[in-house]
């Protein structure tokens, strides 16, 4: 009886298959070679000054305007924090029900500071405060932030054809796959439109797993609505950012700004090494100020993450005593 009792639980509790460290040693990799990359320029520019490494950076870092600097990053994070908290909050409202804006306030900033490590997982726990705090179910949250994360995507892509159509050419060479990648885009969200609407492929069971339940109450407005949410975020950043690396010393415009800042937020917004990268990105676009624009990319990035954590502390409380509380 021992025996057949112990045969059962090893068929119902499968042990769990190790995941494959090959996708972690290309992260790896990957992470690796942006900072090899940089490493390579910065040293690069210090012998041309004729200094080493590390007074070449500290050089840079000396010649910021740091109080106007944190006035203005601060201004932007949490500018950023109340459009992302309306976003999330409509999209519920959209899809599931009522939630006020003050209640999701605590659980989003609370998120951010999971999001250090992770903005997919940040959106995870999200929707297991809003399960156990509204007693939503787990798949209805789950879906309206898959919702999010699908719009994010293409709301970078649409600003990142704006951005190419304005000013493509001051791009480097490698965006001039853009178009392509835009096209692409258009017919996949026209196709994913119509699939979700049953015009295509009516008779198909797909569309109805419960984690897609968003997508089948989304209508073309919905998508257009987030869009117009979101964008104030990313039309101020290209306005903080062009202010902010003024006072890294590099001359920029808005226009410089428009093309290059939604593709360096998209690669910001993916999992490690993907971060590295959008730090590496700035000496790629800024050539002739690798100093400036390697300390702009690390510094920017890493205040924005690590000071919307700090919002996340100060909310921390109120999420577990909504969390928590009978």
């Amino acid at each position: 009886m021992t025996d057949q009792t112990e045969t059962v639980e090893s068929q119902e509790n499968p042990v769990k298959k190790k995941a494959s460290p090959i996708g972690r040693i290309v992260f790896l990799i990957l992470t690796a070679a942006c900072f090899g990359y940089l490493y390579f320029r910065l040293n690069g520019a210090a012998a041309r000054e004729g200094m080493s490494l590390v007074e070449y950076m500290t050089q840079v870092f000396s010649t910021v305007d740091w109080v106007p600097w944190l006035g203005l990053m601060v201004c932007y994070s949490l500018f950023y924090f109340f459009i992302d908290t309306l976003v999330v909050t409509k999209a519920m409202n959209w899809f599931i029900s009522d939630i006020k804006y003050k209640d999701i306030l605590p659980v989003r900033a609370s998120a951010y500071i999971i999001s250090i490590f992770n903005e997919q997982v940040g959106k995870g726990a999200m929707a297991f405060y809003l399960n156990k705090r509204h007693q939503i179910p787990g798949w209805e949250v789950g879906s309206v932030m898959l919702f999010i994360m699908f719009c994010e995507i293409f709301y970078l892509l649409v600003w990142a054809s704006i951005g190419f159509a304005v000013g493509g050419d001051s791009l480097p060479e490698v965006f001039s796959i853009m178009p392509l990648i835009s096209a692409g885009a258009a017919v996949f969200f026209v196709v994913w439109v119509l699939y979700f609407q049953g015009t295509i492929l009516p008779n198909s069971t797909f569309r109805e797993k419960k984690v897609l339940h968003a997508f089948n109450k989304a209508k073309p407005w919905h998508y257009m609505a987030f869009f117009l949410l979101r964008s104030p975020a990313l039309l101020a950043a290209i306005i903080v950012y062009t202010i902010a690396l003024n006072l890294f010393g590099v001359e920029a415009s808005f226009m410089t700004l428009l093309p290059f800042l939604p593709v360096i937020f998209f690669a910001a917004a993916v999992p490690t090494p993907m971060r590295a990268a959008a730090i590496t990105f700035w000496v790629i676009l800024f050539p002739d100020n690798e100093g400036q624009m390697a300390a702009f990319g690390f510094v920017q990035h890493n205040f924005f993450i690590l000071f919307n954590a700090a919002i996340g502390l100060i909310f921390w409380r109120k999420a577990q005593k909504d969390l928590f509380s009978d």
